[in-house]
């Protein structure tokens, strides 16, 4: 997928929580370890849920934002979107799991950081930082669920 405005940031960030949230499901089916299994399950529901808090900013954003440049930062570290579950969750516990979720959420909190570093206009800082706060909050609201997890 070519990058090259916010607005290509978010398709690109919905298309990443869409596979996230097919492979979660994919792999909670196969895992035999039911904690892990319901982590998985209850992961995957939230992926589907950032799926549609990145529709409503898309719907909500300023076009100016949604059309701001970033591909300068794109030219420097390729973002790739895997057509494939990269994490075999079937094997992890649930440590591991969340481990690797919150590693995978950080790649994406990551490139907004970077981009909002070089933003220029108000526009698409405000955009940026709804998302990067967004992805943040979703990401904590996760690990305090395995947490309460674990201490079942």
């Amino acid at each position: 997928m070519q990058i090259e405005t916010l607005r290509d940031v978010l398709h690109w960030t919905r298309k990443f929580h869409i596979q996230l949230q097919a492979c979660l499901a994919h792999c909670s089916e196969a895992n035999e370890n039911e904690r892990a299994k319901l982590l998985l399950v209850y992961l995957s529901d939230h992926e589907n849920r950032l799926v549609r808090v990145i529709d409503g900013f898309e719907k909500t954003a300023s076009v100016n934002a949604l059309d701001t440049w970033c591909y300068e930062y794109v030219d420097k570290y390729p973002v790739q979107l895997h057509q494939r579950c990269t994490a075999n969750f079937t094997d992890m516990n649930s440590v591991e799991i969340s481990t690797e979720i919150s590693n995978l959420h950080e790649q994406v909190t990551g490139l907004y950081r970077h981009i909002l570093d070089r933003a220029t206009s108000e526009s698409s800082r405000e955009l940026l930082s709804g998302l990067m706060n967004i992805e943040t909050h979703m990401a904590m609201q996760a690990t305090q669920s395995v947490n309460r997890l674990s201490d079942l």
